[in-house]
């Protein structure tokens, strides 16, 4: 496995990071123990899940996730050796579950870091995360901004200080954003500065072969300012794996199962996936491993989260780490990417 420094941090994250999101829902609590055991042999040390997981969020499964990982650390006692991350939810009518829709403002975040820390089984969180911006954003596959109706957002000043009062009671060490924009980013930023309050040091965003938007904006404030992201969906819910190629659908798979992911069914993603498979044909890779490998040595990640649903795919997608791609294969995935650019953003 191989490490990198969070700026701003003591943190050292694996490369690959765990993602969790479907143990509740696709995967039993037996399985996210299996697979929590394989990746930190493997040298994984970073966990990440969200309060409302699994996914698709229902009211039937929320907070599973975060169970299985706290019956985990009880029995392992293997707590000391991950870095834990976790996420509050933003508001949204697809959460209202949650805190009645949720929210970022004093008394929601104070409720969903209590009910963290007791469904994981812990008394602190190491990374804790803002799943998405209460403020009208393009979120989860929508490409355009349209300024708000009604400005009632919660106000970031407020929810960087409930965040700081986190801290000094040593209930969290960092804080990072997720699904943000870089006028959001950039405004949490400047308010640590003049503000004093806790930095973001990390930004959990959609990063893959199909959507590189990162790359137009956030990637030059992680250069400038020290920020890192956290890849989320690296295989564009398995899209990347190939899988779905001629327009297969696996028993099981999570767009097979549920209509609502189709944030990677973009008029011009089987045309990308097509070529990019190719690319991978012709050195000898492995279609997944390769679109990993990609993710993996971007300058700006400090580490890829992978989510697996067998153990199949997460020992291959782990041993993506060792795969150096070649110069030429880094070019021709750039050629395709500028003849087909962001299909799914």
């Amino acid at each position: 496995m191989r490490y990198r420094e969070i700026p701003h941090t003591d943190l050292s994250v694996s490369v690959i990071g765990l993602g969790t999101m479907t143990w509740g829902q696709q995967n039993t609590e037996a399985e996210g123990h299996e697979q929590m055991e394989y990746a930190l042999e493997q040298g994984v040390n970073l966990f990440d899940t969200a309060e409302m997981y699994p996914v698709p969020p229902e009211p039937g499964t929320c907070h599973e996730t975060e169970k299985i990982i706290g019956t985990w650390f009880a029995k392992s006692g293997m707590r000391d050796e991950v870095l834990l991350a976790t996420k509050v939810v933003g508001p949204g009518p697809h959460v209202t579950h949650i805190r009645d829709g949720g929210g970022l403002d004093r008394a929601n975040l104070t409720a969903a870091l209590e009910g963290s820390l007791q469904r994981l089984q812990t008394d602190r969180i190491d990374l804790y995360q803002l799943h998405w911006p209460s403020r009208p954003v393009p979120l989860f596959g929508t490409r355009d901004y349209s300024p708000p109706k009604n400005e009632n957002a919660d106000s970031l000043e407020e929810t960087l200080e409930v965040m700081a009062e986190f801290v000094k009671a040593g209930k969290i060490r960092y804080v990072g954003l997720s699904n943000e924009t870089p006028w959001g980013a950039m405004t949490c930023l400047e308010l640590a500065k003049t503000k004093g309050l806790p930095r973001m040091v990390t930004i959990q965003n959609s990063y893959n072969l199909l959507n590189r938007c990162f790359d137009s904006g956030l990637a030059e404030i992680c250069h400038y300012e020290g920020l890192r992201l956290l890849a989320y969906s690296p295989l564009a819910f398995g899209k990347l794996s190939g899988k779905y190629r001629g327009g297969k659908m696996p028993d099981g798979a999570r767009i097979t199962r549920w209509e609502r992911f189709a944030r990677y069914n973009g008029p011009n993603s089987d045309a990308a996936i097509e070529a990019y498979a190719k690319i991978a044909e012709d050195a000898g890779l492995d279609l997944a491993q390769m679109c990993l490998a990609w993710v993996n040595d971007r300058f700006h990640v400090a580490s890829n989260l992978i989510g697996a649903t067998t153990m199949e795919q997460l020992k291959s997608n782990i041993a993506s780490v060792d795969i150096q791609l070649p110069g030429e294969v880094r070019k021709a995935i750039d050629t395709v990417h500028h003849r087909i650019p962001n299909p799914c953003p």
